[in-house]
């Protein structure tokens, strides 16, 4: 009936031994860890370049002026629209991730505490965001 595959150790070069069946043209499931290490290093350096980009920004770039800048009213107005769409993606962010959650709970009732601490740590960070904005308005309007 069927031929019994025998397991040898037949290798063409390419693999390492018993790594894949008598048969197989390549391997399955498994991973070029040097190709990966070398992208997570450069992903590294990438990172690390933009955070000192970020951080050495406003060194670079800031402008105080010692006298009031003519046009100085629509930094108070800036600052409405800022904080309304802030405030806007705030909501949106947490309708979201409550629906989410709920959906999770009710595929999962398992996990349910689980989903809910992530639920929780989700809202307190997206909520945050709405705070640094205040926090910058209450700080940038005089």
């Amino acid at each position: 009936m069927w031929q019994e595959l025998s397991r040898t150790t037949t290798n063409t070069g390419f693999m390492p031994l018993l790594q894949c069946e008598p048969g197989c043209k390549r391997m399955t499931g498994t991973t070029s860890w040097e190709r990966f290490l070398r992208r997570s290093k450069m992903t590294k350096r990438l990172f690390l370049l933009l955070t000192l980009l970020l951080l050495a920004s406003p060194l670079l770039l800031a402008q105080t002026p010692g006298y009031n800048t003519p046009g100085g009213h629509w930094v108070v107005i800036s600052s409405g629209f800022s904080m309304a769409i802030a405030s806007g993606l705030c909501g949106l962010a947490q309708a979201k991730a409550v629906a989410a959650a709920a959906e999770g709970m009710a595929r999962n009732p398992g996990a349910a505490a689980a989903i809910r601490f992530a639920l929780l740590l989700g809202l307190v960070l997206i909520e945050s965001l709405a705070l640094y904005t205040l926090v910058v308005i209450f700080v940038n309007v005089k």
